[in-house]
């Protein structure tokens, strides 16, 4: 029954991650109205706005992650289960069973990504077709719809990675103390070359996000280039007496996604190897054989706490900027072509790449960083 109940805490976790992610980015509630309202004195203040529902939004979230591996330990430790040795393991293996309830609904909350690209592309092709404007009103309140359920799938899944992280981050512990034989239970972040680790581990997390952020933004000039040629080459394009080459577009951003992103892959995967070693070399010089060891798992709980707030921010940020424009873009505040709905474009500009590429991609980032830090552990604790 402890156990059940451990399971009964993942459950609640994922309907909690929803509920709290859509109340920051549904335009229905008072987070996005702000900024909407926000979009009325400038683009200045919708930016200044947007920047702040984010940041808030991570608050909730995260005292529900406490809430649950504080909870899922105290349960499956109240189980009594014990090794051979006597010693209670039923505190993380708690901790696995909550993950794996929160993930138990993962197939219904992923299911709901789909919904936002459909409801958006349908918007994009009445748009093209030239419909009339009502129809427009229907796909833009749909498209509102998807970029909440959009936003709850990302929340879901930082959830779901940030307890998945913390079992990783035990197994590690685990794997080092069976590798060399000595307890390796305690990470002192007082001890300098581990708060060092740490320090490293967040900044990867940051520069990681800058260089996603910049990806989005050298793809878009070169979209941009490319379109301001055709326009110019090929003017009836604007008249609809010519047609746009619209493979030449998809092609620049394919090339431009893929060739953007082999510096934030390269350094996810070998920010924690070089860490690692460094600090190997460095323990063998003062005669410290877990040095490396201990650095990396310093390395591995900062990245792992900037990244599940990181995230947070960027998805639940770039969600309110959306759906503000879509408020006002629903009538609210001068509607479509009012001053308030440039500023509001604007800070859906600014949002994309932190909704639909950042932010996304920092969940894959420490899940693939404890990974590689359990799988490389020969590397740093070796004898």
């Amino acid at each position: 029954m402890y156990f059940f109940g451990c399971a009964g805490v993942g459950v609640v976790v994922s309907f909690l991650f929803v509920a709290i992610t859509q109340y920051y980015t549904d335009y229905k509630y008072g987070p996005v109205q702000s900024i909407a309202k926000s979009s009325v004195t400038g683009h200045a203040t919708n930016i200044i706005t947007g920047l702040s529902v984010g940041l808030e939004s991570t608050g909730l979230p995260v005292i529900v992650i406490c809430f649950a591996i504080l909870t899922s330990v105290y349960l499956g430790e109240s189980a009594g289960l014990t090794d051979a040795k006597g010693k209670v393991i039923g505190g993380l293996y708690g901790t696995a069973i909550a993950t794996m309830g929160m993930f138990s609904s993962g197939v219904y909350v992923l299911s709901m990504s789909g919904f936002g690209p459909i409801a958006d592309n349908a918007g994009g092709i009445v748009e093209m077709s030239g419909e009339d404007e009502h129809v427009r009103d229907i796909t833009d309140r749909l498209d509102a719809v998807g970029n909440v359920t959009k936003a709850n799938t990302k929340g879901y899944s930082v959830g779901s990675a940030s307890l998945a992280c913390f079992l990783l981050f035990s197994a590690y512990l685990d794997e080092v103390e069976m590798l060399t034989g000595k307890e390796f239970k305690v990470i002192d972040i007082a001890e300098p070359p581990v708060f060092v680790g740490g320090l490293l581990g967040s900044m990867t997390v940051f520069v990681f996000s800058g260089w996603s952020i910049a990806a989005v933004g050298f793809a878009a000039e070169d979209v941009i280039q490319e379109v301001r040629r055709q326009f110019k080459e090929h003017p009836g394009i604007l008249n609809y007496t010519e047609k746009p080459d619209y493979k030449q577009c998809v092609a620049l951003v394919n090339k431009a996604g893929l060739r953007e992103m082999i510096k934030p892959g390269l350094l996810a995967v070998l920010s924690p190897i070089a860490v690692g070693l460094t600090f190997r070399v460095y323990g063998s010089l003062v005669n410290d054989s877990l040095l490396g060891a201990r650095v990396t798992a310093g390395f591995l709980m900062f990245s792992t706490s900037t990244g599940i707030l990181m995230a947070l921010f960027f998805n639940n940020g770039g969600g309110a900027w959306d759906n503000a424009k879509k408020y006002i873009e629903s009538g609210k505040h001068g509607g479509k072509g009012s001053e308030a709905h440039k500023a509001a474009v604007t800070g859906d500009t600014v949002g994309d790449p932190c909704k639909d590429t950042a932010g996304p991609s920092i969940h894959i980032l420490i899940k693939l960083l404890s990974t590689i830090t359990l799988v490389m552990v020969p590397l740093y604790a070796g004898n």
